[in-house]
């Protein structure tokens, strides 16, 4: 983990995602195919740390104030957030227009896992971060497979988040995530919600 956000050694005397406004992290495409990859690739990868912000919002709300509330509060992904705000209106992409959804939904997931004690609030975070990491992977790979130097900023920012995603899986798991009755049943079915998310949030 790197102690300071990888995109700001782009921007010398940065040191937040709030003041990156300057840095354009994805090219300009050149042609209308590869404007269609960057708008999917981007406006599903906003889509997915909105609805995580709202996840944790919902477990804070039922957790915030119990011992579990400082874990909680330590997987604050308002930073990714933020950032892919910037980068959408650098781009002129459209956020998906399933964000009211994300937002009920999203809140919904994260109290209600919560409600389920410590132990669900843990294995939601496993499911969803694991999700998550895997996506950004396949983006890893697909932007490789492409033109790596064309899109190393890029590269790097998704890089890092997917990082972060899996130290929290990880912290989901050293707290007894695998613990809640019928945790593979949990798991799997927040990953299928997982899946049908990132979607529909491409192509919407």
């Amino acid at each position: 983990m790197l102690e300071r956000p990888v995109w700001s050694y782009f921007c010398p005397g940065e040191s937040s995602a709030a003041e990156l406004t300057r840095l354009q992290c994805a090219p300009a495409p050149r042609d209308s195919e590869e404007k269609e990859m960057l708008d999917r690739m981007l406006r599903v990868d906003h889509a997915g740390e909105y609805g995580a912000n709202r996840i944790y919002a919902g477990q804070m709300a039922v957790l915030g104030r119990s011992r579990t509330g400082p874990l909680i509060q330590v997987w604050d992904v308002k930073e990714h957030l933020e950032k892919f705000n910037e980068i959408l209106a650098e781009n002129r992409v459209r956020p998906t227009a399933l964000l009211p959804l994300w937002n009920i939904a999203g809140f919904v997931l994260g109290a209600s896992s919560a409600l389920l004690g410590k132990e669900g609030a843990m294995a939601c975070t496993v499911a969803v971060e694991e999700s998550i990491s895997e996506h950004y992977n396949s983006q890893i790979r697909a932007l490789m497979e492409k033109d790596p130097e064309r899109y190393t900023e890029l590269l790097q920012v998704i890089k890092e988040f997917r990082d972060d995603e899996m130290e929290h899986h990880d912290t989901g798991l050293e707290h007894d995530a695998e613990s809640i009755p019928g945790y593979w049943l949990l798991k799997n079915a927040i990953q299928l919600g997982c899946k049908a998310a990132i979607y529909v949030s491409q192509r919407v």
